[in-house]
């Protein structure tokens, strides 16, 4: 909350649309190129643009923006939707190495970064579902 009681949602704090369009773009683009992300990369269809997409309409709603998702997807269920797919500790760190990456390029306020961080580090960590 600000002082003058008006809640800035995180969607506004790193730029909106734009800045979630970049920040999608260029955590695949990591993804596809970085050796510590192979095994992750390799979870994911060979043309990324369909997901690109869905995570960019996840996020927007996810940050507080509008909701692109759930009225296509309905609940994200996340979990679930991951189940196929072994994600324990070393898949959730390559994640996370490529998130991280890409906010450090494009969400430019250090303490909205900092923030999405922290909630994008638990959300990543709750995904896991193998030891």
């Amino acid at each position: 909350m600000t002082d003058s009681g008006v809640t800035i949602s995180m969607f506004e704090r790193i730029g909106g649309s734009a800045a979630i369009d970049l920040l999608v773009d260029r955590f695949y683009d990591r993804m596809e190129t970085l050796p510590e992300a192979k095994t992750i990369r390799a979870m994911h269809a060979d043309d990324l643009g369909l997901i690109r997409d869905v995570l960019k309409r996840y996020l927007t709603e996810w940050t507080g923006g509008p909701k692109l998702y759930t009225p296509e997807k309905g609940h994200p269920r996340l979990r679930q939707r991951h189940l196929g797919f072994a994600i324990g500790d070393a898949e959730r760190d390559a994640w996370l190495l490529c998130m991280r990456g890409a906010m450090e390029e494009t969400v430019t306020d250090g303490a909205a970064r900092q923030d999405l961080d922290h909630a994008i580090s638990g959300l990543a960590d709750w995904m896991r579902n193998r030891q």
